[in-house]
């Protein structure tokens, strides 16, 4: 790497509750489609046409502007073999990549250990969200997890002496030392103190930040803003995370999933402007995935669980395009139902790991995928 290159930066916005593949890239030519879906199909007048095959429903309309500049890539029919259909243990495959076993450590954080196995920069993963998201979570290696806005985010703020908030940490931590053997004191201190570090670094990140783009204000509009400020401020974060749901659409599905693709779609529309308006955007992509896709047929009023999605990267180092082809949508080809995935989503990482970030895939993803080819 040069000095003047930037470090490739990646941000993941996961769509809990498994999103609609066939209602989020809808097959408008293919009869199965309305025949299947009679309560929840995407009308004619609603459907933005991406190609001849293809299209966006209609509040998808800030993505399809990526669509036309070949920056957004399209990977079909994305899933693994046997999918549980549950939401827990699909994401647990997604977020550790194992899905012959419960894995203890997730993929992201063995990216991080591998750009900082000192511990030297506590922010080189900083996530958007109610918890810790499986996907980050490794012993020994700190993550910043922002539950609020990124301007009221802080380890103990109300205590504004940092002896004091250590005073307060070790007491905390003293609580558990009756437990032989068991660690968790050390535990608790040690990730005690990589959050108040992390608290005092990132808490520069909006004094730093100045736009003229206006998010919307929405939970990933929000989250989307707080990525960019701490992107901006250059404090040496690698990886982002952050969450938008919930996509579990067993009834009522049209409006709900209108109103959450509309909410992330101006989100993505703000936040690729902001990047791009200081430039900031060479170094980014976006990966946006679901745990699983839902069934072909409608239930009268939603979808339920199924196995095969889509999965996006967006970004101006992306090569836009479909990659893969939607499973087909004949009865006798469908998995219980379901759309039967043909690309395993180890591959896309695979693809990240190495050509954006540089880094030998198969320990990360354990074992060798095939990659499709989006990136530049």
């Amino acid at each position: 790497m040069t000095a003047t290159e930037k470090d490739p930066v990646l941000v993941v916005v996961q769509l809990t509750g498994g999103n609609d593949y066939l209602n989020t890239v809808i097959p408008y030519n293919n009869g199965l489609y309305r025949d299947n879906r009679n309560a929840v199909s995407i009308g004619d007048n609603q459907i933005i046409h991406l190609d001849g095959t293809y299209g966006f429903p209609s509040y998808l309309a800030p993505v399809k502007q990526f669509w036309d500049e070949g920056k957004l890539a399209i990977m079909h029919g994305v899933g693994y073999l046997d999918s549980p259909r549950s939401h827990f243990r699909s994401m647990d495959i997604w977020h550790t990549c194992e899905p012959d076993k419960v894995g203890t450590e997730g993929w992201l954080g063995r990216v991080v250990r591998e750009f900082d196995p000192k511990k030297e920069n506590v922010v080189t993963a900083v996530s958007f969200g109610p918890c810790l998201f499986r996907a980050l979570s490794m012993p020994g290696v700190p993550v910043a997890c922002i539950a609020g806005p990124l301007e009221t985010y802080g380890f103990l703020p109300s205590i504004q002496d940092k002896a004091q908030r250590l005073a307060v940490l070790d007491r905390f931590s003293r609580m558990y030392q009756p437990i032989p053997g068991s660690g968790v004191m050390e535990y608790l201190g040690t990730t005690g103190l990589d959050s108040l570090k992390g608290a005092d670094i990132l808490k520069v990140a909006p004094g730093k930040y100045k736009s003229d783009v206006k998010y919307p204000n929405t939970s990933i509009g929000r989250k989307l803003k707080g990525v960019a400020q701490v992107h901006f401020a250059d404090l040496g974060t690698r990886v982002f995370y952050c969450d938008h749901g919930s996509f579990d659409t067993h009834a009522g599905q049209n409006p709900i999933h209108a109103s959450l693709w509309s909410d992330l779609s101006q989100g993505l529309d703000a936040f690729m402007a902001d990047l791009r308006a200081h430039q900031k955007s060479d170094n980014v992509i976006v990966l946006i995935f679901s745990e699983f896709g839902r069934r072909v047929r409608d239930n009268g009023s939603g979808t339920d669980h199924g196995a095969a999605g889509v999965t996006f990267v967006l970004g101006d180092a992306v090569k836009g395009g479909h990659y893969g082809e939607m499973p087909s949508l004949d009865a006798k080809k469908l998995v219980q139902g379901d759309l039967n995935p043909n690309m395993d989503f180890r591959g896309i990482y695979s693809t990240i790991l190495d050509k954006w970030m540089r880094l030998d895939p198969v320990p990360i993803v354990n074992g060798r995928h095939e990659q499709p080819q989006f990136l530049n």
